[in-house]
């Protein structure tokens, strides 16, 4: 965000055409995606109405959408490896510029923005509105609370020091210039803006329509956002009890993990989406609310097809075999006599034969690695057509939390507690048992290392492709085993980028990622030029 060239476009939202647009209810704006920001500042004239607040918020998810592609896979995915950008990217080479496109944290100052706009002016539209309600305000802060948690969530785990802005740009007269915040700072800006939006008690559990319910800001996105911080802060007891607000919940309107898949069942998380196991998911909608078709497409079917000349994203060859190994594990579970005819559902097929397996018998040879979640119609074995190219992204998942749960156990007592190993095991086995993967049974003689390393691997093949791989693998480098028994920084972060990673040497890898100054990237040459106090990551000087 060049804050002071772009100020103007980055607060100066269409409002008039969003309100138009969802001014009688917010399925009538279908997703959102009829509104597109134009440069025209607000006034108070706006805040008229609880309409417009709902329409800068829309906005807000709308700037989500549009970061999906250019940054949060790239920024998610690239440095760890697991996913391999055929023609190549600086992130991969981990040879990243200050004149790099993909460095511009713009798109999520932009959703901080909205929310900023939304957090301060939203008691003015319920002023003038007498039908805006004061727990339709509430509801409304909590997603505004969570959008500006979220991205700067992506910004403290990319940059680590940013500027914090809790006040929106509304005028060229707000001063532009800021210097960075630390990550302590950031990070207890985002933990008290999701406290906020849970004391408020006021976050919808459902809304009108699914789209809604899984494409905003619910009860359960907070949990899931929350767990994500308090493990990125080692704070592994909430973590818990935030993941289990998730998990425990008995609620109707509560997400759940989907535990006996079949074709139209675990498949759904991907193709059409908005699954029971959703929790949060950007949105896309192939069909237009008026019935019109190839309105809200995007390019992720074709940037992971091997097929097309865009087609840039293939799982690494380090990630074939593993998932070949599952497939091997399988195969000797159900099928010991290896005729290879034993039928297996269609999560284990979708993870082994688009993840570099034939259906039938072990193929050694390495296949295409097709990242199926993006590529798969709901067909099992063809890709999606040219009119339904609208796969959601999905942020979170009870998966996820689950995984997230099984880490908080085992890190918090370091391996020492059986209990908390039993439990985290319990977790990782459920999640295996519906791909058909044979338990892993914990017994006196199985070490702390083996049960990381059965946690790793569940959430790099369960999660592959989802933004989430470099980010798992900082947290684990930051963690610290004060006995000695692990060192996390070299087993779970360098060997592992080293051992995935198709782009780089292993001696460069080493030699970067041993500064932690590197783990980060730098800030925007830009953005050091538009603001005088900003001081650039010692790395890239």
């Amino acid at each position: 965000m060049n804050i002071k060239t772009s100020k103007r476009w980055l607060t100066g939202l269409s409002f008039a055409v969003c309100s138009l647009a969802c001014s009688v209810t917010l399925s009538s704006c279908n997703d959102y995606l009829e509104v597109y920001p134009e440069n025209a500042l607000p006034t108070d004239k706006y805040w008229a109405s609880k309409a417009d607040v709902e329409a800068t918020l829309m906005t807000g998810y709308l700037y989500l959408r549009q970061s999906v592609t250019s940054s949060l896979i790239p920024w998610g995915e690239l440095r760890a490896g697991y996913i391999n950008n055929s023609k190549g990217s600086p992130l991969q080479k981990f040879e990243i510029k200050t004149t790099s496109s993909v460095v511009n944290w713009a798109p999520m100052y932009k959703i901080v923005n909205t929310a900023n706009l939304v957090l301060k002016n939203a008691g003015k539209a319920r002023d003038n509105d007498d039908t805006y309600t004061e727990n339709e305000l509430k509801s409304h802060l909590c997603e505004a609370y969570w959008q500006r948690a979220l991205a700067y969530f992506y910004i403290v785990r990319n940059w680590r020091e940013a500027p914090l802005f809790t006040q929106p740009f509304e005028t060229d007269d707000i001063a532009y210039s800021a210097p960075k915040a630390s990550e302590a700072e950031l990070m207890a800006q985002i933990k008290q803006d999701l406290l906020t939006a849970i004391e408020l008690d006021a976050a919808k559990e459902s809304f009108n329509t699914t789209w809604e319910t899984k494409g905003r800001a619910t009860k359960w996105a907070i949990y899931a956002l929350m767990t994500d911080v308090c493990m990125w802060n080692q704070e592994f007891d909430e973590a818990i009890n935030y993941a289990n607000a998730i998990l425990n919940s008995t609620a109707k309107t509560a997400p759940a993990f989907l535990a006996a898949p079949t074709h139209s069942t675990w498949f759904s998380i991907f193709n059409p989406g908005n699954s029971l196991e959703s929790i949060y998911e950007v949105q896309w909608s192939a069909d237009k609310s008026d019935g019109s078709s190839a309105f809200q497409n995007n390019d992720l079917p074709i940037l992971f097809d091997d097929q097309r000349t865009e087609g840039v994203y293939r799982y690494s060859e380090r990630m074939v075999k593993e998932f070949q190994s599952d497939y091997t594990e399988i195969m000797s579970k159900f099928d010991p006599t290896g005729s290879g005819t034993v039928i297996i559902n269609d999560e284990t097929y979708v993870r082994t034969k688009f993840g570099g397996i034939d259906n039938s018998v072990v193929n050694t040879a390495a296949k295409s690695g097709l990242v199926w979640k993006y590529l798969g119609s709901q067909t099992i074995n063809e890709k999606r057509n040219e009119t339904d190219r609208d796969p959601n992204f999905i942020i979170y998942r009870v998966a996820d939390i689950m995984l997230l749960k099984a880490e908080a156990l085992l890190m918090r007592k370091l391996g020492t507690s059986a209990q908390d190993n039993q439990d985290a095991l319990a977790i990782i086995n459920q999640i295996r048992q519906r791909t058909n993967l044979p338990d892993i049974n914990y017994g006196t003689g199985m070490t702390f290392t083996a049960l990381l390393n059965a946690l790793t691997h569940e959430r790099r093949v369960e999660l592959a492709g989802e933004g989430k791989a470099w980010y798992d693998l900082l947290r684990m480098a930051r963690y610290q085993d004060p006995s000695g028994q692990v060192n996390f920084k070299q087993d779970y972060f360098i060997d592992v980028v080293i051992t995935y990673n198709e782009k780089a040497k292993a001696t460069w890898i080493t030699t970067v990622l041993n500064n932690e100054n590197a783990w980060y990237l730098p800030i925007y040459d830009n953005e050091i030029r538009a603001n005088s106090l900003l001081v650039q990551n010692p790395y890239y000087e």
